[in-house]
Formats: C-alpha cells, structure tokens, sequence
C-alpha cells in the first residue's frame, strides 16, 4: 500500500519517510512518529492502518540524520540498545524539524494534519503539539515529557499511558494532567509498548481502545474540511 519518499527540513537536511494512500480522498494527514526502532516493519503496518481508515499517513525516518539510514530494527535486546544509542545521538529540536518536513507536505496537499507517536515518537508528537501548527496530537507512553510539561499546547492531546509501565511514574503521568488540565488522558493495565503486537508488552484489548479514542480525536479534529 505504501511508497517510500524524501522530504526535505528546513534546515535542508533531507530524509527519507514512508507514504501510506487511502483509496480515496484523503480525510485528513497523519504523521506517524516511530519508536526508537526506526521506521520498521511496526510503523509501516501503522501506517498501512491509517490508511485503510481513510488517512493520508508519514512516517519520517528520523535516524535518517544518523550515520544509519533506512533503519529498520526487531525488538531483541541487541535492537533495543542500537536504538537507545541512535537515540542520544538526536536533539528535540532536530527531531521537530523532521517532523515538521512532514507536517508542510500535507498541509501542502490541503489537508489538515495530527500526530501520533509511540515511546520516543510519543515524546515528539507532544512536542509537535506544542510547537507545530497542527490539529491534535496523540502520546503513546512518552516518556520524556517532563523538561517540556510547561509548554503550552496549539491543539487537542490525546495522551495513553501503562498503568504497568515501569519507564514512567505514574507520578509523571498526573503532573502531566497537572500541567494540562484540557488534555485527554488514559491509564490502561498495560505495559510499556502495549500498542505494539510485535513486542512481548502487547495487550490487544488495551491497544484496541486507544486506537479507538485516537481515531475518534482524528475524526473529530481532522474531518474531510481542507485547511484553508
């Protein structure tokens, strides 16, 4: 279903993403912001999902800004600690630049345009939400939220956590609130990772209701109304 493109940064920088068509007219953008395993099998299946919903979907290849393009990792241990190593090579900044490349492409095209990112990718789509000019934005498990709780949001968050999820105080979880009294926040008896059905951590009932929640907020934000 999907194709493989390039977008260019701001910064020129340019990197590659993974495009997912619905048959039809687009009923809005979604940029898909990866774990720390790259653009992988996962993230492409998201995707793929998306667009079978009706969605236009963009996945940026973050690591592309690393030594490693097209990085494409499992969920061994060995995976594991390549991605945790790609992932300290990145600044936030960077990262919302990438994102950003993706956002201007389907604003281009007319649509308007959320976010959903899992783990890493969580962190970065609440950090579009509050610096990019978009129209939600959905958290998976992200877990470095905290340095940046005082930002102010520029549209709807839709925020999932594990109640089990050992990365992230649930401590955090409620500053989070806290901090954003207007954000719709889950707690599921999940783990870390529960959306993923390639990793141990999945949980099918948990995964199913944040995806519903995630595409209610979408057809509720996005619709078929073009940006202006």
């Amino acid at each position: 279903m999907g194709t493989d493109i390039t977008l260019t940064a701001d910064d020129g920088h340019g990197l590659g993403a993974y495009r997912a068509d619905p048959g039809g007219a687009p009923k809005g953008g979604i940029v898909v912001i990866q774990e720390i395993f790259g653009v992988n099998v996962h993230i492409r299946e998201v995707c793929d999902g998306f667009a079978a919903d009706g969605y236009l979907a963009v996945a940026p290849a973050l690591y592309d800004r690393s030594s490693v393009k097209d990085c494409n990792l499992g969920y061994t241990p060995d995976d594991i600690a390549i991605g945790r190593d790609l992932r300290d090579e990145f600044s936030w900044d960077d990262t919302v630049l990438d994102i950003k490349a993706a956002v201007d492409l389907l604003h281009d095209g007319g649509l308007k345009v959320g976010t959903v990112g899992y783990c890493w990718g969580g962190t970065i789509s609440y950090l579009a939400g509050v610096r990019l000019p978009i129209d939600a934005a959905v958290v998976y498990y992200g877990g470095q939220i905290m340095p940046y709780v005082e930002e102010r949001e520029n549209c709807p968050l839709l925020m999932h956590f594990g109640e089990r999820d050992q990365g992230i105080p649930l401590s955090d979880v409620e500053a989070i609130g806290k901090a954003h009294p207007e954000a719709e926040i889950h707690i599921y008896d999940a783990d870390h990772g529960f959306n993923c059905d390639h990793r141990g951590a999945h949980d099918a009932a948990a995964a199913s209701q944040a995806r519903q929640r995630t595409m209610a907020l979408f057809a509720r934000q996005l619709g078929h109304t073009s940006r202006p």
